[in-house]
């Protein structure tokens, strides 16, 4: 093998063998804190009527629905590729039209962004066999070698909503909601209309994500040992769900969450 992979392991010195595994490996990645102001809400024709009669909105609640990811070579830097990021969000307001109570409803908001990575270079064309069950095998078709784009992403931190009128609006709309994706506009009670409407909801979010451009290749690495499950399975059909409860911990942080991330929970009078 022509390596000594024991060298700098303190802990296990038993390495039986150098195995190839082929993994995906990050070539770049960056992390990105967002605050996006004036982001339009579209909403379905169910719920437009509601705005437009709107005396204010609130804004409660904006969850990721997709993220959809493009990777394009740069022409003048070989190895660094653009990845255009879309994001697609469902976005939860509370309409005022009256002193009544105020009715929630469901729209969909649209992010485009872009940023540049280094992803390498790779000529060789890659072929892949795919499984069908009671069919002959296929082969996938041929695929140029472009780094795979991954985008991390968790829910956006809600942070304002206005109520615009049509003639008071400067805000650009970039996004033709007629090209949303069938699988997106299903997520809502109703098909969305025309843009063009009397009045128009625009929110601010708060967005954290990190984008990365990994590539498919072959890694030597050490083996200890096979990976054995250590812990046994508790099984949920036992006879007297008393015993069953009575192996659960008392769940702690439920009744008292942790203070910060070094609260060491030693509780009063620690030094």
């Amino acid at each position: 093998m022509g390596k000594d992979f024991t060298a700098g392991n303190a802990t296990n010195n038993c390495v039986r063998e150098a195995v190839c595994i082929h993994t995906d490996k990050v070539y770049d990645s960056c992390r990105d804190k967002e605050c996006i102001e004036d982001l339009r809400v579209y909403f379905p024709v169910c719920h437009q009527s509601l705005i437009d009669s709107a005396m204010n909105v609130k804004l409660s609640n904006v969850e990721i629905l997709w993220v959809q990811t493009d990777v394009e070579p740069l022409s003048f830097n070989q190895g660094y590729y653009t990845v255009d990021i879309r994001f697609f969000f469902k976005v939860s307001v509370d309409v005022y039209c009256d002193m009544l109570r105020p009715k929630r409803i469901e729209g969909l908001a649209v992010y485009d962004k872009k940023v540049v990575l280094f992803g390498s270079e790779g000529k060789a064309r890659i072929f892949q066999s795919l499984y069908q069950y009671q069919t002959a095998d296929q082969q996938l078709a041929v695929k140029n070698n472009l780094p795979k784009a991954v985008v991390e992403v968790v829910d956006p931190v809600p942070l304002n909503a206005k109520l615009v009128e049509r003639c008071q609006n400067n805000c650009c709309d970039l996004f033709d909601i007629s090209s949303a994706p069938d699988f997106i506009c299903n997520c809502f009670e109703d098909v969305f209309g025309t843009q063009d409407t009397e009045k128009r909801v625009y929110i601010t979010i708060g967005l954290f994500s990190i984008i990365k451009l990994e590539r498919s290749v072959q890694l030597l690495i050490p083996v200890y040992d096979f990976c054995i499950p250590s812990k046994e399975c508790v099984s949920s059909t036992s006879e007297n769900p008393c015993e069953l409860f009575e192996s659960l911990d008392f769940p702690v942080d439920e009744f008292y969450p942790p203070v910060n991330g070094n609260d060491s929970g030693c509780g009063c009078g620690c030094n």
